[in-house]
């Protein structure tokens, strides 16, 4: 390959990453680029692991051979296996300059790990280039060709080194947008999504059980006694008491696969349940009352449950689910109830629930007619 393709090779590996939309996306679309630019038969990146002291394999792409997955679950190489690359895993660079790569060959008078798996894969020469962000060696590119192909040479480890500094930046670059998209998506004190991303999540939900019929749930927790705890031990010991419940919520909502666990704000939090029985979902949230009612702030909770599972009637919007379960809430709070309080199980509650829609249907109503006169 030419300069020039050289030249486009990178600058296609760069808008790969750019365009891909998950971080597992961004891994496969550098690989591939880095396999198609190298003119390779096979490419890995690998993350380094410090607190395990171990390379660990992120993909492989290209021709795989017997046990190469592409993303696999656990492939890791203990990093003393590798002499050449423990003199710099705990350095440091400045600039965003690193290490150069270097050529491994089948054959030859450096015998080693990367060798013997290259004569075991069918392999007979490889590119090693390290991956350094932020000054810190992150891990590793890894590009093979197969027996038969043209050797690696130094020109193409110090292509492979200019490749490797673009996927650094891309990498770079993903974990920015991953930070943004955590913030915007996470209640800062506990750590558990936010309102935003439970009526995005809500709104998913609702689609699948209008879909497949899917069970759909929302269990609403309103935390006893914070204002309290807030005034008489200050909003420190306020805030660890939020944090408890939303530690005890998250540890609930872990027994119901793929539930969200949420903090709606102030003293408010919910959480998501998509496919569990409406019954499982009460049992998990009258665990979650009985726990609450074990920590040594506060006094307890009052948990509302609005399920599809349910005689609830129809559900077309995430706003039902919402008023359904606020209802039923609201009526576990007045009652002062150890037990939740389940909408379709208690009658009065959806009968609340449409009344109150009722009511702000009339004062948007209401609105609208001042808002024309």
């Amino acid at each position: 390959m030419g300069v020039d393709g050289r030249l486009r090779a990178v600058v296609g590996l760069a808008q790969a990453m750019a365009a891909a939309c998950a971080p597992r996306d961004s891994v496969r679309a550098a690989a591939r680029g880095a396999r198609v630019a190298m003119d390779g038969s096979f490419a890995a990146i690998s993350a380094w692991e410090r607190e395990r002291g171990r390379l660990r394999v992120l993909v492989n792409e290209g021709e795989r051979r017997a046990g190469e997955e592409e993303f696999p679950e656990d492939e890791s190489y203990p990093v003393h296996d590798f002499p050449e690359i423990t003199e710099f895993l705990h350095e440091r660079w400045a600039g965003g300059g690193g290490p150069h790569a270097w050529v491994e060959s089948a054959v030859g008078d450096r015998p080693g790990r990367r060798g013997e798996a290259l004569r075991r894969r069918g392999r007979g020469t490889c590119v090693v280039a390290p991956i350094v962000l932020s000054g810190r060696a992150w891990g590793e590119l890894y590009v093979a060709r197969d027996e038969g192909m043209a050797d690696f040479d130094e020109d193409d480890a110090e292509f492979a080194t200019v490749l490797a500094a673009v996927i650094a930046a891309g990498l770079a670059q993903n974990e920015r947008l991953e930070e943004a998209r955590r913030l915007a998506f996470t209640d800062p004190l506990t750590g558990l999504a936010n309102r935003r991303a439970v009526d995005m999540r809500l709104d998913e939900a609702l689609e699948e059980h209008r879909r497949t019929g899917a069970v759909v749930s929302l269990v609403v927790c309103d935390l006893n006694g914070l204002k309290k705890v807030n005034d008489t031990l200050g909003h420190a010991t306020g805030d660890r008491l939020l944090e408890r419940f939303g530690s005890v919520l998250s540890l609930c909502g872990a027994m119901l696969p793929g539930a969200l666990v949420a903090r709606l704000g102030g003293d408010e939090f919910c959480l998501v349940s998509v496919g569990a029985t409406a019954d499982e979902v009460v049992r998990v949230t009258e665990e979650v009352c009985v726990r609450a009612a074990e920590l040594e702030l506060g006094d307890g909770v009052a948990c509302g449950v609005a399920s599809t599972g349910d005689p609830i009637g129809p559900v077309k919007s995430s706003r039902r689910l919402f008023r359904l379960a606020d209802a039923a809430q609201y009526k576990a709070k007045a009652a002062r109830s150890p037990k939740p309080v389940v909408a379709g199980r208690d009658t009065a509650v959806v009968r609340l629930a449409d009344a109150a829609a009722a009511a702000a249907e009339v004062e948007g109503e209401r609105r609208r007619f001042r808002g024309r006169s």
